[in-house]
């Protein structure tokens, strides 16, 4: 992979965390696992119960977007 290009691939939060966003996901081209905020397959390699309850915050912070 390429080097990364912060607003593109990542961009850090309020914490100073670097968060990786959809694009770099898709470029790696799988789920990793980690429960990724931006994760564009459903967390799919995420174990459960976890798995579960990011689909849910992911399926409320869609909704919660599309009101505001």
């Amino acid at each position: 992979m390429s080097e990364l290009i912060e607003g593109k691939d990542f961009y850090y939060n309020d914490e100073g965390l670097m968060v990786l966003t959809e694009v770099f996901h898709l470029k790696k081209g799988y789920c990793c696992g980690n429960g990724c905020k931006h994760c564009p397959y459903h967390y799919q390699n995420v174990p459960e119960p976890k798995r579960s309850e990011l689909l849910t915050l992911s399926k409320n912070e869609s909704k919660k977007d599309s009101t505001s």
